[in-house]
């Protein structure tokens, strides 16, 4: 089922010079379809569900430091999407547990740091922030996983 992901700011890039307001991106399985206005995609994908989030919404994050303590390997990989981080370096996976938590929890795993961006046709990672900065919602490979309420 496609999804519009609807915020009153999209940042396509983090240096993007100028955010798109009323905006959405559109997810068709893991897949971005589409970025632009909300009224047209809405327009274009009639039938799409509709999550209007009242951050602003972009690119998930690429956690580059040690991953964050938890009681188990799940628990850690956890806190990483509860910061709105979709991928991490290889070098801190340390262990095979937290490895396979990673793989299982839909976790790119990256040799080098990259910047995050959104682009049609790339893999579905988003991320909302409030005005604070905090995170309230991760959307991993199109699959909506963390949601603070």
């Amino acid at each position: 089922m496609l999804t519009l992901h609807a915020a009153p700011v999209v940042r396509v890039t983090p240096g993007a010079a100028a955010p798109l307001h009323d905006a959405a991106v559109a997810v068709d399985g893991d897949r971005i379809a589409a970025i632009g206005p909300l009224a047209e995609l809405r327009e274009t994908y009639p039938r799409a569900r509709v999550r209007e989030w009242p951050g602003e919404l972009g690119p998930a994050l690429v956690h580059e430091g040690p991953v964050p303590d938890a009681p188990s390997p799940r628990e850690r990989i956890h806190a990483l999407l509860r910061r709105g981080a979709t991928a991490v370096l290889a070098h801190h996976l340390g262990d095979a547990e937290l490895r396979a938590a990673a793989h299982r929890g839909g976790i790119a795993v990256l040799d080098r740091p990259r910047p995050p961006a959104l682009a049609p046709a790339g893999r579905a990672d988003l991320a909302v922030f409030d005005a604070d900065g905090a995170c309230l919602a991760t959307v991993v490979a199109g699959r909506l996983v963390h949601r603070r309420r």
